[in-house]
């Protein structure tokens, strides 16, 4: 299976794919630099959050977006508007916001991680429509991927450090009973972002490992997708039929002689197909 190069090494530190036909087709970060970037027919088009850091995007319910920053939520009102409100979401200045998603109530989750990748120093919080914040897992090292199973019943999580992808119940909106879905050797690279498909299948990039890695609904590993760069950090079912996975990949630390494409996005069709994203309700 051989994935398809769209972009061109564009961004620094792509991240976060997300589609949503509302504001184009595909849209995802370029973190370091606090950008937003849209692949649509005629190229990619940017734009700047006022921030240092743009961790992920997501469609708003009523119209435009939110970004979470790297210590705030920023509201847009319309898909290609820059935000008019921000709210805060972090006051220490070592850690900073990262990957997360909305779940099927509209709330939204969004991970963090210190700067120097201290253990424990991040949170996983819920950000509610009223934007009012509360810890769901505190002491987290790496928050990264978070989806959730077709029936809502179930969510998925990455906390890179643990070098593994745990499962929850959804009880009443609440993640309960975590344990283990699937883990890798650290000789493989770390898990990063996430999706879900609509046959139930969960689709991981794997950081350091040049792969997107796809296991069933029962955590038997079913596909191996490999790319040409080193640093695999998210994928997210796209296309207007939503059969087209899309990938994201950094050059974050790579040094200046890596000579890859890393920063591009690349495509390919695995076969399953994606669901819509859930958006927020703020």
């Amino acid at each position: 299976m051989r994935a398809e190069n769209v972009t061109g090494p564009i961004a620094h530190h792509a991240e976060g794919p997300v589609w949503w036909a509302g504001w184009g087709g595909l849209r995802w970060v370029d973190a370091d630099a606090g950008d937003l970037l849209t692949l649509r027919d005629d190229g990619v088009h940017r734009l700047h959050v006022d921030d240092r850091y743009a961790a992920f995007v997501r469609p708003r319910t009523n119209g435009g977006y939110v970004a979470v920053g790297a210590h705030a939520l920023h509201l847009a009102d319309a898909p290609d508007a820059a935000p008019t409100r921000s709210v805060a979401l972090l006051d220490d200045p070592a850690v900073r916001m990262n990957d997360g998603c909305c779940d099927p109530q509209g709330r939204l989750l969004a991970g963090s991680m210190a700067y120097d990748s201290t253990t424990g120093a991040g949170v996983l919080l819920r950000v509610d429509a009223d934007l009012a914040s509360s810890p769901v897992l505190p002491s987290v090292t790496c928050s990264n991927g978070i989806a959730f199973s077709p029936d809502g019943g179930r969510a998925y999580y990455v906390d890179t450090a643990t070098g593994r992808v745990d499962i929850f119940d959804v009880s009443r909106g609440d993640l309960i009973g975590r344990r283990g879905f699937a883990a890798m050797p650290a000789s493989d690279g770390v898990p990063d972002g996430l999706t879900v498909a609509a046959d139930g299948s969960v689709w991981v990039a794997v950081w350091g490992g040049s792969c997107v890695l796809g296991y069933d609904a029962a955590g038997t590993l079913i596909e191996r997708i490999e790319l040409p760069v080193p640093q695999v950090s998210a994928c997210t079912f796209g296309g207007d039929d939503l059969g087209t996975l899309f990938i994201t990949t950094s050059a974050q630390g790579l040094g200046a002689d890596h000579d890859t494409d890393a920063g591009s996005v690349y495509a390919v069709h695995p076969g399953p197909t994606g669901m819509p994203v859930l958006p927020f309700a703020g």
